[in-house]
């Protein structure tokens, strides 16, 4: 695809709108992290930061062998830009990045960590949460600056739901408006913990949080409600404990999907799990995965609705079964050898497979019909596209998705990350889709600009007070309504 030469800048220029970058990164000079981590939460803190990324680099140090004889996925390796120092210097410095925000043709960013986003993984509870409180403070005091063109998210632990809320609690204090929340939580199987505790943290089972989580994480997406906050998800889905993605020799393998799988696994635990249906008006948000996943996990659960719902599984209850009628097919059809089993069975009560109880996957949802599944999917939910995905533009086929939807993509930049090269060169990329005639101008406004503002604001109108685009925004929320 080309963008016929121009420069982001000059797209910029040609838009009616604003353009907010929804996932870009920052890039941390971890030596000084570390250093300001100690002084803000002390050891603990210190340790989880060290610790998270010492378990990266350790990994990737290891040989293939010793890798394969743990089954340790090759990690991420080479992981950010360094040819270009200008633009490397840009992800770890606010003061130049806030410099070259009209050059990228972006007016207001929402920057997520890069060693950062492992911090709600990490494993041992004390250093999780000094390490999650510090880091906030810190990122807090970094950006301070420069509220009026760009926010850094927050880390937000979800081992357990207190933890959440009382990190929640303290980011806004801190003036955080955005937040990363931790997902795909390893826990110990409890089986393989009476065996060895060892075994157990090798092998865990994965929280996904809105369904079968051994807690009830209601309180805190009502706390995310009176806060105003709209929970993000930028998780993991590589490596052992996920099952596949575990290449112990090749990074490309592992990382391909992976944001896709992490983010699809949530999501539809949300929904299945009724916490769409509980909270109506509290928008979620699944960063650098694309779109793609939400377009066919969007049909894949229309399509098992029409088929599982409640009063659909008569179709293969087998309680309706016309065994006599069945006898019938197999007199005039069947071998004799065949037919002369399903005699001698005939009368026989069978085993009916259904389970002991929950007999209605959807009973959590509050779901009347396929058009309450797609009002919630299409509303709650909102998917992280980077700029140089071509698949962006199926969120926009209204003649492809069933109900005539269109899915709620947000543009992410991802400067920062070794699949930016240049970060001039992000906002052409997306505006390809425009140029190749793959979605049209409304479509790109969309995905740009009234997304983000939607995501954002739409429960907390006063997020972008103080921006640049406060006005701007404001305006868009007259017209809405």
């Amino acid at each position: 695809m080309s963008h016929g030469g121009k420069s982001a800048a000059e797209i910029r220029a040609g838009l009616d709108h604003p353009v907010i970058d929804s996932d870009g990164h920052w890039v941390e000079y971890a030596p000084h992290v570390m250093a300001e981590m100690r002084k803000i939460g002390g050891d603990a803190a210190a340790r989880g930061f060290i610790d998270f990324g010492k378990n990266i680099v350790d990994t990737v140090a290891l040989g293939v062998e010793r890798r394969r004889e743990g089954r340790l996925a090759q990690e991420a390796w080479w992981a950010v830009p360094t040819r270009n120092t200008r633009d490397r210097a840009t992800a770890m410095m606010p003061n130049l990045l806030r410099e070259r925000l009209d050059e990228f043709g972006i007016d207001f960013a929402v920057l997520y960590p890069t060693l950062g986003l492992g911090l709600p993984q990490v494993a041992d509870d004390e250093a999780r949460r000094a390490a999650c409180a510090a880091y906030n403070v810190y990122t807090a005091e970094f950006f301070g600056d420069h509220k009026d063109r760009m926010t850094p998210a927050a880390v937000i632990p979800m081992h357990h739901p207190e933890e959440a809320i009382a990190e929640l609690e303290h980011a806004d204090g801190l003036g955080l408006k955005a937040v990363m929340m931790g997902s795909l939580i390893k826990r110990p199987i409890p089986e393989l913990a009476a065996r060895s505790d060892d075994l157990a943290q090798a092998y865990p089972w994965l929280d996904v949080l809105g369904l079968d989580s051994p807690y009830d994480y209601d309180a805190v997406w009502r706390r995310c409600r009176e806060l105003g906050i709209s929970p993000v998800f930028h998780s993991n889905g590589r490596g052992r404990a996920f099952g596949l993605r575990n290449s112990v020799s090749n990074f490309v393998y592992n990382h391909i999907g992976h944001f896709a799988a992490a983010s699809e696994a949530v999501c539809k635990a949300l929904l299945i799990g009724g916490v769409t249906g509980r909270f109506p008006d509290l928008k979620f948000g699944f960063l650098e995965g694309g779109v793609g996943w939400a377009c066919q996990l969007y049909c894949d659960l229309l399509g098992h609705w029409e088929k599982r719902n409640v009063e659909a599984l008569g179709e293969v209850d087998p309680a309706n079964l016309d065994e006599a009628g069945l006898l019938d097919y197999a007199g005039r059809y069947a071998k004799p050898d065949f037919l002369e089993v399903m005699q001698r069975r005939a009368g026989r009560p069978a085993a009916s497979g259904a389970p002991a109880e929950g007999l209605d996957d959807f009973a959590a949802c509050r779901i009347a019909d396929a058009a309450d599944l797609a009002r919630q999917f299409t509303e709650n939910f909102y998917f992280g596209c980077e700029a140089d995905d071509p698949i962006n533009a199926w969120a926009f086929k209204r003649d492809h998705l069933p109900h005539g939807v269109t899915l709620n993509t947000l543009f992410g930049s991802d400067i920062g990350h070794f699949d930016v090269l240049d970060m001039a060169g992000v906002l052409p990329e997306a505006h390809e889709l425009v140029d190749d005639g793959l979605i049209d101008r409304a479509d790109f406004r969309r995905f740009v600009y009234e997304n983000a503002v939607r995501f954002l604001s739409e429960n907390r109108r006063d997020f972008f007070a103080g921006t640049v685009v406060e006005a701007r925004i404001a305006e868009f929320w007259r017209q809405a309504g």
